[in-house]
This record gives C-alpha cells, structure tokens and sequence, in this order.
C-alpha cells in the first residue's frame, strides 16, 4: 500500500464519518472541529511516545518465600 493509497482510504472513512454525522444532526463544522481536536491529541500522544507497542508490561514474579510457618515443617 502506497501513501496515496492509504490518504486515499483515510479520506473515504472520513467523509463516511462526517456524512453519517451530518445525517443524525450535527453541523458539519462541528464534526470537522471535532476530527482535527481528535487528530491534534494523537499527535501529542504520539510526541510523548512515538512507539506504543513497545511499553509491554513487564510483570514482575516474585519468588514465594520460604518463610512461612508451614515451610518449617516437613
């Protein structure tokens, strides 16, 4: 896929948004407003951190320790 390509299919899911708000009521600048505030907190959420995918938790596994009364007796 192409760059073109990919404006191209964005371009398409946009107008079918901002149709089908228009269709249920709300002004077309509204929806256009509200599309740029949206694509305005990706690109801050994305100068924080450019790479979301690599925030994998790591959980931590503790080991269980030996000190319980019950490890005492064997």
């Amino acid at each position: 896929m192409t760059i073109n390509d990919w404006r191209a299919g964005l371009r398409l899911e946009l107008e079918k948004l901002v149709d089908a708000a228009v269709f249920v009521g709300a002004r077309q600048q509204d929806v256009y407003t509200a599309i740029l505030d949206e694509i305005g907190q990706l690109r801050l959420a994305y100068e924080r951190d450019p790479d979301p995918a690599d925030d994998v938790c790591e959980q931590v596994i503790e080991e269980p320790s030996n000190n319980w009364p019950a490890a005492d007796k064997g």
